[in-house]
């Protein structure tokens, strides 16, 4: 079934409230100028297109709240903003307190592409994590206005990658970190937390643990999921040195992993132990 969109051009001074208003098909907008047939025919083919052109290719052109994007852009960077709304989905869920601020870190091919793109969907990821609603387009509004400094850093390839973002978020307790990577079949990884380098492949339903580097976890917790009926279809580790922090994530095949984690509510991530 093909989307359908109806669009209105209002000769007030702004949108008018009916009771369209709340329907995701109405796109209802001040008047342009368009005074006569032609012209208004002309706004709604405009706004038509553009909105066919973001469900086919993800291009954005000429919007007024959220960065432009070209065809080319969106086909190049489309694994990136994936990339970054994991990222920043991640590190998100890991913060109970509140946020102060935000650093968002490009190196390589990463820093040549469209940031202010990258950035609005990596803040919208953390913002997601307090309220679901929060798109690519309010993410940025709402962290001005809850005083979130959001601030980016660019630098030329710097490791083994092409090219990564870096996200950190930064509380009154403590900053915490996640770094992440688009391999050459265009999926996400996650490559670093905490400091301590990984390679994880991102997943729908994943567990991540972090805990002393010490014996006996890694049984403890597979027996813990196998009585509850929870299927490991990938495992990655890492640590920081012999005895110190070690990190953990678990894909699963199931559902969802709440009987695992009692505490933590369905989500794309849970995420449990000393944090």
């Amino acid at each position: 079934m093909s989307p359908a969109l109806a669009s209105m051009c209002s000769r007030l001074s702004r949108p008018p409230k009916t009771r369209f208003s709340v329907c995701p098909t109405w796109s209802a907008r001040p008047h342009l100028g368009a005074a006569t047939s032609e012209a208004q025919e002309n706004v709604a083919l405009q706004v038509a297109e553009q909105m066919s052109n973001y469900l086919l290719t993800g291009a954005v052109e000429n919007a007024l709240n959220m960065p432009s994007v070209t065809a080319e852009e969106a086909k190049h960077m489309g694994p990136w903003i994936k990339l970054a709304g994991h990222l920043g989905s991640f590190i998100g869920q890991l913060t109970d307190e509140p946020i102060k601020a935000i650093n968002i870190l490009y190196d390589g091919v990463a820093a040549t592409m469209n940031l202010d793109a990258l950035n609005c969907a990596g803040v919208a990821g953390i913002m997601k994590a307090v309220n679901p609603d929060v798109n690519m387009v309010s993410a940025p509004v709402i962290a001005k206005e809850r005083g979130i400094k959001i601030s980016t850093t660019s630098q030329d390839k710097s490791g083994a990658f092409e090219g990564y973002i870096k996200i950190t978020v930064v509380s009154d307790k403590r900053e915490r970190s996640i770094g992440g990577t688009v391999f050459s079949d265009g999926k996400p990884r996650f490559i670093q937390i905490k400091g301590i380098n990984i390679d994880a492949e991102v997943g729908q339903h994943m567990l991540y643990t972090t805990n002393k580097d010490e014996p006996n976890i890694i049984g403890t917790l597979g027996t813990t999921m196998g009585e509850n009926g929870v299927n490991i279809a990938n495992f990655t580790l890492g640590r920081n040195h012999a005895g110190g922090d070690a990190s953990r994530f678990f894909m699963s095949m199931r559902e969802c992993l709440t009987t695992c984690s009692k505490n933590s509510a369905p989500q794309d991530f849970s995420s449990r132990s000393n944090r």
